[in-house]
């Protein structure tokens, strides 16, 4: 982390000291996205902000962060305070390089984990909400890797780890790569997905640090 960026977070948590809970979204944006899917998924960007912003805890606790991948892999947010977060729109292009997309989120978890505790900040279990709708074209090494990293972070319950798969995803491929079972996004459903996320991050907000939060059914937008 650059020392400008390092200097930034301590006056921000010295400005606010309530314990944060981490959610990256890890955004497929490879061709395949184009048209209807990328516009309803920057819609749903928008409703889920609005979603968070209607509770004051909630916009001092739960931080956001979003990491894209086609042929490229990009941070287009760092982590930031609801209160802070005004999503761009994501524009789509290239190929499916999930497996770096991985790393990356799993990379900057862990340095935003570091500064929490450089400057004594507690924080609950953080999350990465990944949606994608098809299978990784990078390095199968690269994939295997990644998914490994999924595994050891699941186990030791460093992260919850979610997927999304929207249409033209290959649901047997996803489920090789993430240890919970992926959901499979109903048509275009975007906007209740969001709603649920910022609802389920809300809950998780509230809650003790260590409590184990019971999620609503994701059947209004999804199927397992």
């Amino acid at each position: 982390m650059s020392e400008s960026r390092t200097l930034e977070s301590a006056v921000e948590f010295a400005e606010n000291s309530e314990p944060r809970c981490p959610c990256i979204l890890l955004l497929d944006v490879s061709y395949s996205m184009s048209g209807a899917p990328i516009n309803a998924l920057n819609e749903g960007l928008r409703i889920f902000r609005d979603g968070l912003n209607q509770d004051g805890l909630t916009k001092k606790r739960v931080e956001i962060a979003i990491v894209t991948f086609g042929s490229k892999v990009k941070v287009v947010q760092e982590f930031v305070t609801v209160d802070r977060f005004w999503p761009q729109t994501i524009k789509v292009g290239g190929s499916t390089y999930m497996g770096a997309g991985i790393d990356k989120a799993l990379d900057i978890l862990e340095a935003r984990k570091a500064s929490y505790k450089a400057n004594a900040i507690s924080h609950y279990r953080p999350w990465v909400f990944m949606i994608t709708d098809g299978e990784p074209t990078d390095n199968d090494l690269v994939v295997d890797r990644a998914a490994q990293r999924i595994r050891d972070e699941e186990s030791e319950k460093r992260v919850a780890f979610f997927a999304v798969g929207v249409e033209g995803v290959n649901m047997t491929r996803l489920s090789q790569i993430v240890v919970r079972t992926p959901v499979k996004l109903k048509g275009l459903k975007f906007r209740e997905m969001f709603l649920w996320l910022s609802a389920s991050m809300d809950r998780v907000s509230h809650s003790k640090l260590d409590e184990q939060v019971p999620l609503n059914s994701p059947a209004g937008w999804g199927s397992v």
